[in-house]
């Protein structure tokens, strides 16, 4: 079998010596970048299995010319940079699922990447301290560098090449919408379709319309034929998300398309073929919810092929401060602005456990950064509130939608996620739950 090829784009001699120090590296045949003529076309001329591209300057022009000459169609790529916020470099990382390190480099965590590259067997390219840059690791949509999300980049390379169905399962916030986005910017189904859909959030009335799509005057109110999201991401991936939450009747005819392969839109006659890959979510334990009789077992199977467990913030270690650095350093260059966090505020983050997970945390250090003149300290956090044990706990003088949020972050971290229970025990309905939670991620 001939010797896998990996394309070397790197402008500092030094961080290149160290690449080539690397054993997985010495495991392919290099080819290197020159400065006669556009790396790009370099890049499409070599027809490698794999590339190292160090993009600190990447440009729209840049990401352009990749996706007009396809050149790194079906190449696994390692992106290296000093962190800096780059709209071109992240347009890229999403559409092509690569790997980002940011400096300081863990050269330990690219040679095991590295490892894995050449592991795959493909033998052609078919198969206060200022926060001004980000020093997490990155895979598709997904960022951190601890263990837990190491393996987690590692096992979702592998799934992304199959059909199989994936039940992600992960507490509210824990980025279980982004586990399916990699997946499929990962996947062979890339250049289709990604279409999500909430299962919670809809009534039992419309959700048929929503999956099959009706034709007009299917009933009252049908004026015009709908498009459901089965027939939107043909050829794609369809996230369902909350899952757990959909009702008992329509699990019966999502199970029976899985099995089938085939539909009726509402009020039709014609059978139609569907071609998707489903990518479905729960913040709730599957098997607790097939106990609970709110869950059929024989969908639960037919979801979970392969099952992925998306692991809470508070489990991941080093990554609480990353990506506290990351969402800042994202922040002032978007406000081109040099705004610098506290070691109390640093502290702060790492002790809180962060029931709402990632999302919890964004929303934490976007307040924070309007808050705050220069250093974020951390009185501008306000994240006591949230893990009161009581009413008197509450700070006077807080804003009446703050305190809405923190009931809800509260509740629905006492329920491990539940939406339902969670409710109910709010007084408010399921649907007006899922309106507040997406105003809060806004």
């Amino acid at each position: 079998m001939s010797q896998p090829r990996l394309f070397l784009h790197i402008d500092d001699t030094l961080l290149e010596s160290r690449l080539l120090q690397l054993s997985a590296l010495r495991k392919f045949m290099l080819v290197k970048s020159s400065n006669q003529t556009c790396w790009i076309e370099q890049l499409c001329r070599a027809d490698c299995d794999a590339a190292i591209l160090c993009l600190d300057h990447f440009s729209a022009m840049e990401l352009s010319k990749l996706n007009d000459l396809k050149a790194l169609h079906g190449t696994d790529f390692i992106v290296l940079s000093a962190g800096h916020p780059n709209p071109s470099l992240d347009a890229l990382l999403l559409q092509k699922a690569g790997f980002h390190y940011r400096m300081p480099y863990s050269f330990e965590h690219i040679d095991t990447t590295l490892s894995d590259f050449y592991a795959r067997g493909q033998q052609s390219r078919g198969s206060n301290q200022q926060a001004l840059q980000s020093h997490l690791e990155q895979f598709g949509y997904l960022l951190g560098s601890s263990a837990c999300m190491r393996n987690l980049y590692q096992t979702l390379r592998k799934v992304a090449q199959s059909d199989a169905h994936v039940l992600v399962i992960g507490e509210s916030g824990a980025g279980k919408e982004l586990v399916a986005n990699t997946l499929h910017a990962a996947s062979r189904r890339s250049d289709k379709p990604f279409v999500a859909i909430n299962c919670g959030a809809l009534s039992a009335e419309l959700i048929d319309s929503e999956l099959f799509g009706h034709v007009k005057g299917a009933f009252t109110g049908a004026i015009r034929e709908h498009v459901g999201v089965f027939e939107q991401a043909e050829g794609g991936t369809l996230f369902l998300d909350e899952v757990t939450e959909m009702p008992l009747e329509q699990q019966v005819k999502l199970l029976r398309v899985l099995e089938s392969g085939e539909y009726r839109k509402v009020g039709g006659q014609r059978l139609q073929h569907t071609n998707v890959r489903v990518v479905a979510a729960t913040n709730r334990d599957p098997l607790k919810a097939i106990e609970e009789g709110v869950f059929r077992e024989d969908l639960y199977f037919r979801l979970a092929q392969f099952p992925l467990q998306v692991p809470p913030l508070r489990d991941r270690g080093s990554d609480i401060e990353g990506l506290a650095r990351h969402f800042l350093a994202y922040r002032n260059a978007q406000e081109d602005m040099a705004k610098s966090i506290s070691a109390e505020a640093i502290a702060c983050i790492n002790d809180y456990s962060w029931p709402g997970n990632v999302r919890e945390l964004k929303h934490a250090l976007e307040r924070a950064f309007i808050l705050a003149d220069d250093v974020i300290e951390l009185s501008h956090l306000a994240l006591q509130h949230v893990e009161a044990d009581t009413a008197t706990d509450i700070p006077a003088c807080m804003p009446l939608k703050e305190l809405e949020a923190a009931a809800i972050v509260r509740t629905l971290a006492a329920n491990q996620g539940n939406k339902t229970s969670s409710a109910e025990q709010l007084g408010i309905s399921v649907k007006t739950l899922y309106n507040k939670l997406e105003k809060y991620q806004q």
